[in-house]
Order: C-alpha cells, then structure tokens, then sequence
C-alpha cells in the first residue's frame, strides 16, 4: 500500500543520516521539517520532503495533515504487557499506607501477578494481552518489548513468551521479547533462592534458547530479590544461549547492579530511580542505555529517575511505560512522555527523542524504528491539529492522536 501524507505542519525526528542514540546534548535537538510530506510504501518509508519539493506520486491513499505534526511512532523498550487480572486492591493498599515491599511481603506483588497467570490458560491469557496491544496501538505505540517473569515456573514462564511471540506475528506492531524469570523467587523457593537461580540456569534457560521465544534476558537486581552476585551469576549463563542483558536496577537501592549490568555488556539498565555518581561513572563510554519508568514513580510515589543528572552527564536516555498490573498499570506513552517533561524536566525535544530513537536503541532496532529515514519502518502518528510539538506533553490529558500508521497499515 501507497500512502502519501500532505500539508505536514511539522515532521519530527527526520534524519536524512540515521543515528543509533543520542547522548548528553545531541538530545536537546530534534530535526524537524514544516509544511512537509512524507511517503509510505508498503511497510517503509520510502520519501519526504517539503510541500514545494513534492512531484506526482502514486498513492492509494492520501491523508491531507494540515494543522497535524507527524512524528515515528513510540518506542516502549520496558514492557510486561502479557499479564493475568490485575492487582487494584494493592492499589488501595498503597493508598491506605502499606509500601511496595511491604505488600510484597504479605503475598501480594510479583507472585499475587504469578499465582493468577499460572491458573491461567494460553488462550485467555493471549485474549487478555491482545485488548492491551490493541489500546497501546492506538496511544502510538509501534513497537514494544514484552518481558516474562510473572510465571516463575518453567511451564508459566515460556507460556508467557510464547504469547509475547504470538503477539508479534498477529499485529504489525513491532515485538521483542525478554526472558525475566529472575523476577522474584517464588514460594517453593522461598528459603532456597539458589536452588531458584540454578533452576532458571539449568531448566529455564535452555528451553527459552531452544524454542527461540527471548533475544533479552533480564533479572531484578534489587534488595529482597536478587543479588549483584545473583546477577553476575544469571547473564555469565545467559551469554551461553547468545542472549542480551536488559536488567531491571535501582528502583529503591543502589547496590552495585549498575555496574553489574555494565560489565555483561547489557543493552540497558532501567529504572535508576536511585543513581549514584558511582552508577553515573559506570555508564559513561559505554553501549549501555539508561532507561527511566517515569509513570512507574508516578504511580508508586516514588522519586524520578534524575534525568538531569544523566544527560548533564553526557549519557543518553530512554524512557519506557513498565506497563504492568502493580506499579504502572498503563501502556500510555503519551503520558510517558509528558511526565518525562513535568516531573522529570526533559525539554520536549529531550522526551520525544528519549521515547523514539533512544527508545528504539534499548530494544536493539535503531536500525529500523524510532526516526524518520528512508528505507525505515513506515510506523508514525499524525496528531489532531495542535499549535506546536510543545503542546503534545503540556496537554498532557488530552488525546491528541488523529490517525497512526504501523507497519504500512492504518491502526486508528
């Protein structure tokens, strides 16, 4: 299909040489184009330019933008997105004054999530997670990586990755997949973490690299779960099966996982709600993308990952949703974005290139996603008419989605 937007206001992110990441103050940019048009062919972006520059092009559809700004869809890296039910009660746990760890320590949290999604079938876990793919596409979202870890056994876990995979192959949108067994220990394993940790390297693993169902391995670094020395432990196994580090870190402590997850090569470290200069030390000159969960700490009350400090530091960022049932319980990259620019005092420029390029770098498909650039992805969201890109993040409430585009093919 051929399909040819017009009268553009303005096209973002265009980059006429792709990029994989921005760092530090190549972030404060984003090169745009006014009064433009951009040409879809089949499933890539095949042309654009100014409106005075457009000759006579073949098109099945043409969608007149005037008043509209186009930008690359939104680039979730942080995902668990396949999940069972949902966990409103510890919601208002919370509002009544229990803590994250301390609803965790009465049952509730990670393995509340694991005992509904082992009871679980397949199929109505499939139907549950396509309602949720479906509402993110229409939010803007084109490609998003799904993690495991709220199965906690063997059977539970590649059931959860194989629907992440199904996921995949039914909609255009674009899918990656993590294996997180290392998500908590389950209660069978309550006094015996390392039997735990042997059992995902020994039984888990294999199977995960023998169905072909993860690229990511990831584990949740973090008092109360698991050790610096656990993770050490978890990726020097995982390098065997040719599976890339995402780790999950300090969300509440700094305990040296940083630096773990630097020292594996990790394609990413996220949360950091909780940043040392030790962390910021250990990230710099490295391949590793600092991730932040903004609407997680919005939810959860808890601080925000210091954005500030990263890129003053010269570090790249991403931001991603952690959609999930306990701690951010929305898929809104939107509201990411936003939140991004609010809470955590990103420019606008800053957040979109955080949520597009950078987004895209952390699931390892800068090469395909997250910018406008010939022979990319033909995936793009076409606002409502609004008076600039500023006012995509200061409207933070509103839905200001016209149509998005995934893959080729008209979403919304």
């Amino acid at each position: 299909m051929k399909i040819l937007l017009t009268h553009i206001k303005e096209l973002l992110q265009v980059r006429d040489t792709p990029v994989d990441r921005l760092c530090g103050i190549q972030m404060k940019t984003l090169p745009t184009i006014k009064n433009a048009w951009l040409y879809l062919v089949n499933n890539k972006i095949h042309d654009y330019g100014t409106m005075d520059s457009i000759s006579n092009l073949e098109a099945d559809k043409i969608i007149n933008c005037s008043g509209s700004i186009v930008l690359p869809t939104w680039c979730d890296s942080h995902s668990h997105l396949v999940y069972a039910g949902n966990r409103e009660q510890e919601f208002v746990d919370r509002i009544n004054g229990l803590s994250y760890q301390e609803i965790a320590a009465n049952g509730g949290g990670i393995i509340h999530s694991a005992k509904k999604l082992q009871a679980t079938s397949e199929q109505d876990l499939f139907s549950q997670s396509e309602n949720r793919l479906n509402q993110i596409m229409n939010l803007g979202t084109g490609a998003i990586e799904i993690k495991s870890g709220y199965g906690l056994t063997l059977d539970a876990e590649l059931k959860m990755l194989k629907v992440a995979k199904q996921l995949g192959e039914k909609y255009p949108i674009k899918v990656k997949t993590t294996f997180l067994g290392a998500h908590a220990v389950p209660p069978e394993f309550k006094n015996n973490k390392q039997g735990y940790l042997d059992h995902i390297c020994n039984d888990m693993l294999p199977r995960v690299a023998e169905e072909k169902l993860a690229t990511y391995v990831d584990i949740f670094c973090e008092k109360g779960y698991f050790s610096v020395a656990d993770t050490h432990q978890l990726l020097k196994e995982a390098k065997k099966y040719n599976l890339i580090p995402k780790i999950h870190v300090n969300q509440f402590n700094a305990i040296g996982g940083v630096a773990a997850g630097v020292k594996h090569q990790a394609l990413s470290v996220d949360h950091l709600e909780v940043l040392t200069d030790d962390d910021i030390s250990a990230l710099k000159g490295t391949k590793t993308m600092p991730v932040a969960l903004p609407s997680c700490s919005y939810f959860l009350g808890i601080p925000y990952t210091p954005a500030r400090k990263i890129i003053d530091a010269g570090l790249p960022l991403a931001v991603a949703t952690d959609y999930n049932p306990g701690s951010t319980p929305s898929g809104n990259m939107n509201f990411v974005v936003a939140t991004a620019c609010i809470k955590m005092k990103l420019t606008p420029e800053e957040a979109i290139n955080a949520a597009t390029i950078n987004g895209a770098y952390a699931m390892g498909i800068s090469d395909s996603h997250g910018s406008i650039s010939k022979g990319k992805n033909a995936s793009v969201i076409i606002s409502k008419e609004v008076p600039s890109y500023n006012y995509l993040p200061y409207a933070f409430g509103s839905n200001l989605i016209k149509q998005v585009i995934i893959n080729g093919q008209m979403i919304l």
